[in-house]
């Protein structure tokens, strides 16, 4: 299974699924509360995993490394008449949900309630799952801040951006995904690893700062 054992596999999945599922409801919730109610009435105001997961982004995530939930519909002209930052608060709330799983997994491991153990068995064991679920929850986090359509930090940065730039922001987000997949696959064609430079030290210091390692 792509040099996957079987723990890790299992790990994997559901922490994709619980995710995934927050990630995307902390999107829906979001617009909610600043007035869109497109969410809702899309059948996305929900924690359920069949609500937000797609079929081949997940299984992609699992096996590839690279993958998507389906996005949640918002209406900025319905959040635009509430706050101005209401859209960026949208995108914003995706990353941050899966920083609040990671630091909630956390916890058990900086108390040193969960023991370090590898397992041996068909089932991972607690630190295991529990380390996964800190980093793939961290990765997403970071991976989704990126500044590149159609990823959130798309519109946090499109927020932020003065003035001056924000015209050149304009012209090169139809071409986000594109350059999103090239980053994305570069590695396995030409060993330029840009997202790992990117996001792996950030990724690597946060977990150490949040399991005190």
């Amino acid at each position: 299974m792509l040099g996957l054992s079987v723990q890790d596999l299992i790990s994997r999945i559901i922490v994709l699924v619980i995710a995934f599922s927050v990630h995307e409801f902390a999107h829906a919730f979001v617009a909610n509360a600043y007035g869109d109610d497109t969410p809702r009435l899309n059948g996305r105001l929900t924690l359920n995993p069949l609500a937000h997961l797609d079929l081949m982004g997940s299984l992609l995530l699992v096996f590839a490394g690279f993958g998507w939930a389906r996005p949640v519909p918002v209406n900025p002209y319905a959040l635009s008449r509430r706050s101005s930052a209401a859209l960026m608060l949208v995108a914003l709330a995706g990353p941050m949900s899966n920083l609040g799983l990671a630091i909630l997994a956390a916890i058990p491991l900086r108390l040193g309630l969960v023991p370090f153990s590898f397992s041996s068995g068909f089932l991972p064991s607690l630190f295991e799952f529990t380390s996964t679920f800190i980093i793939i929850n961290l990765a997403l986090m970071l991976f989704n801040l990126l500044p590149i359509a159609p990823l959130d930090g798309d519109k946090i940065a499109e927020y932020f951006l003065p003035p001056p730039f924000d015209g050149w922001f304009q012209t090169i987000r139809p071409y986000g995904p594109i350059i999103l997949l090239a980053i994305v696959f570069l590695p396995r064609y030409v060993g330029l690893d840009i997202i790992g430079a990117v996001i792996g030290p950030a990724l690597r210091n946060l977990y150490s700062f949040l399991v005190g390692v």
